[in-house]
């Protein structure tokens, strides 16, 4: 069966706030936040015994602004969660898979959730950066988020920034040739707004769009630095009028040269605080 691209439910997602799936009374908390998205997770935060009732917690707990991330295709308890959402009545605004490999396993959950499902592969292995081109193109996939977990584990190496920096440049190289937005793993130092400040700074200039967060106080230093800024916007703008005028040619513009793929990249924050703004309105 042809599974039909999905409109990006991802288009100006900055935040991704996750809560273990066996507490459901944190979940209304966690929509009460600024958080883009709201993820409950149903893998690595539940303990074995508590996948069942976490579950049934999930589905009931859908609605807009709700992601939820599933258990691995290779688990009993991922086959579960697939064909539970297939039986909900409406499916979460992102489906997360866990421990993606191939663009066959993303093939397998959209043939299972229809065409409408907007899915995020999380690649956390060696073996999946090798494929994040053709994951990330895979039908369905709306955005793709970079798994630092397993993956430091695997490496065995911190999950810190230099570590990992090949491997998160190899995985947006993925998203870029894809042209879908890319989530950066969670910081995890919760006392330290400072360190979540320079990693999210550091994701922003290497392409990231999002990061995902494991605390609600986390939010606002996310959305701080990888929102446009008033700045950013006027700049934008002021290139965008500038670029005009000049009749579409490389033209001169704040002591830079301004050309067509720089004026790419002011287009997406000019749309990126479109999108802000209607959401904010809405």
């Amino acid at each position: 069966m042809m599974i039909a691209p999905v409109p990006s439910r991802a288009s100006a997602l900055f935040s991704l706030l996750f809560v273990p799936g066996s507490r459901p009374e944190r979940i209304a908390k966690a929509l009460a936040s600024a958080a883009s998205i709201v993820c409950v997770d149903l893998e690595d935060a539940v303990a074995a015994v508590d996948k069942d009732s976490a579950r049934s917690s999930a589905v009931a707990a859908i609605a807009p602004r709700v992601a939820i991330r599933i258990n691995g295709l290779r688990t009993r308890a991922g086959l579960a969660d697939l064909l539970a959402l297939a039986a909900a009545p409406v499916l979460p605004d992102l489906v997360l898979v866990p421990m993606v490999e191939s663009a066959a396993e993303i093939q397998i959950v959209a043939a299972i959730l229809g065409g409408s499902a907007a899915i995020v592969p999380l690649l956390e292995t060696a073996a999946s950066l090798g494929n994040a081109a053709a994951i990330a193109s895979a039908p369905g996939v709306a955005a793709m988020m970079f798994g630092g977990g397993d993956l430091s584990a695997q490496l065995g190496v911190t999950m810190a920034w230099e570590p990992l920096a090949v491997a998160r440049a190899l995985f947006i190289l993925g998203c870029a040739d894809a042209g879908v937005p890319a989530i950066d793993v969670p910081f995890l130092g919760l006392d330290d707004p400072d360190g979540l400040a320079d990693e999210t700074r550091r994701a922003k200039m290497l392409g990231f769009q999002a990061k995902a967060a494991i605390h609600p106080s986390q939010i606002a230093v996310i959305h701080d630095v990888l929102r446009p800024s008033a700045d950013e916007i006027a700049e934008a703008r002021a290139a965008m009028i500038a670029f005009a005028a000049g009749g579409g040619g490389a033209i001169r513009f704040n002591g830079r040269m301004l050309e067509a793929p720089v004026v790419r990249r002011y287009s997406n924050i000019l749309a990126a605080a479109d999108e802000t703004r209607e959401k904010s309105d809405a």
